[in-house]
């Protein structure tokens, strides 16, 4: 089976509102790379996902809190795939770190409704990986624009081969990456 190229990213929080603000070139390069992008939502703005649309090669993608009714009519509040031999769920919002892996079990681990091998999530803007008792991966890539109160914004690439996720790797944006008003 060939290998898979995914590359991770939630929260871009791109709007009209701040039109100096855009998505940085090294994540267009990613994304431009990757066989499979996924983006765990609060995109704010269609063209944006316009965009992501043109230039991946296969988008797995849900709205988030942020999105008004035009994105939340062409995307779903959680997507499932199967991708390279995994079964993916993209979602927003998981609740709080407490008891997130319980959760996320309990939608996603084995014996559920949905069970999935690996769950991607955003909404905090802080990056996550860890897996939950049940054996579900879970990535919150962070935010490639607003990095809120971590160091640096980020987001994941990662690979998937013979239906292995592999080479899970956060990436941090240099310091002015990110335009701003």
């Amino acid at each position: 089976m060939a290998s898979v190229r995914l590359l991770l990213t939630t929260d871009t929080h791109l709007t009209p509102r701040y039109p100096n603000r855009e998505l940085p070139a090294e994540l267009w390069e990613r994304i431009d790379a990757a066989d499979v992008v996924v983006h765990a939502g609060d995109w704010m703005d269609p063209e944006l996902l316009d965009g992501f649309e043109r230039r991946s090669r296969r988008l797995v993608a849900c709205w988030g809190n942020n999105d008004g009714d035009d994105l939340r009519a062409h995307l779903p509040e959680t997507a499932v795939a199967d991708v390279g031999g995994l079964r993916l769920a993209v979602t927003h919002e998981t609740g709080s770190a407490a008891g997130r892996e319980r959760r996320c079990d309990a939608r996603f681990g084995p014996g559920s409704a949905t069970p999935v091998d690996v769950l991607v999530f955003g909404h905090s803007h802080i990056p996550w990986d860890t897996t939950t008792p049940g054996g579900v991966r879970l990535l919150n890539p962070g935010s490639p624009t607003e990095r809120r109160r971590q160091p640096v914004c980020t987001y994941m690439t990662a690979e998937i081969r013979d239906g292995d996720l592999l080479d899970v790797t956060q990436h941090a944006l240099a310091p002015g990456a990110v335009r701003r008003d």
